[in-house]
């Protein structure tokens, strides 16, 4: 089944610097699982089977967990189709990417 997930993972310190280094950690381990995937500002949007992204969505406090020990939450949307004409993330925001 395709679905998508949004995720935002959010480092509890004040430290601007960690949080971006914690957040670039996990979106490079998002990156070598090969699934389609965006980064925004706020929550990066994966796309894919389902039991791929549940695996990989499992995952990333652990992974945020490898180079620190601030807590870090994991807050994620999740969005199930059964039907092969879903909304791909392309869809949604392609006609937003030049302005």
């Amino acid at each position: 089944m395709i679905s998508s997930i949004a995720v935002q993972v959010l480092p509890i310190t004040a430290d601007r610097d960690d949080v971006i280094r914690i957040v670039d950690y996990v979106i490079a381990y998002i990156d070598k699982s090969g699934v389609n995937y965006q980064v925004g500002p706020f929550e990066s949007t994966l796309q894919g089977d389902y039991d791929q992204l549940m695996a990989i969505l499992k995952e990333l406090p652990k992974v945020a967990a490898q180079i620190t020990d601030v807590p870090v939450m994991v807050y994620s949307k999740i969005n199930m189709a059964t039907k092969s004409d879903v909304l791909t993330i392309a869809k949604k925001t392609d006609k937003y990417r030049d302005k």
